[in-house]
């Protein structure tokens, strides 16, 4: 499994259930990357999405502990072990997409991490896994420099190293 995810220089992801900052290249480059494929995310990013609806022209897997919730359009696993499990049966790249505890749930089961590093430091209370200083993650390829209006960014891929 892939994650994806913007963090800030402090690994912040996220304030007040929102995302931090809006930036559209990195939309653009979110939709190019997981349109076709599978995405995993928490009920309460679902609830952030336009409508609470799941992503179009994905496979959209809840993660929810209630077990009477459903979403019209998306599978619902209630537990990782249910997860993973259907995880197995899918043939092609699956992404994590948020939040905050079903990244925390799901990096020991990810490969690869393509992160949009933001070159600032953002008020937040949702934070990310260091991955800067996670001896088994290593930095495999890094975009140039990018700007939205003030903001400078680049998107980073990590890798767990083999072992």
């Amino acid at each position: 499994m892939t994650i994806i995810v913007a963090a800030d220089t402090n690994w912040a992801i996220g304030n007040k259930d929102d995302l931090l900052v809006r930036i559209k290249e990195d939309h653009k480059n979110f939709k190019e990357l997981t349109t076709g494929h599978t995405v995993i995310l928490g009920r309460k990013t679902l609830c952030t999405f336009p409508g609470g609806l799941p992503l179009k022209n994905r496979t959209n897997i809840i993660m929810s502990r209630d077990p009477e919730y459903a979403v019209e359009g998306a599978k619902v696993a209630h537990s990782v072990d249910e997860l993973l499990e259907m995880v197995k049966e899918i043939d092609d790249e699956v992404f994590v997409i948020g939040g905050g505890t079903i990244y925390d749930q799901l990096l020991p089961y990810c490969d690869k991490a393509i992160v949009t590093r933001i070159d600032h430091a953002f008020e937040a209370d949702t934070y990310f896994h260091d991955l800067d200083a996670d001896e088994e993650w290593e930095i495999t390829n890094t975009s140039d420099e990018m700007t939205s209006f003030d903001l400078t960014y680049h998107f980073v891929t990590y890798e767990r190293k083999k072992a």
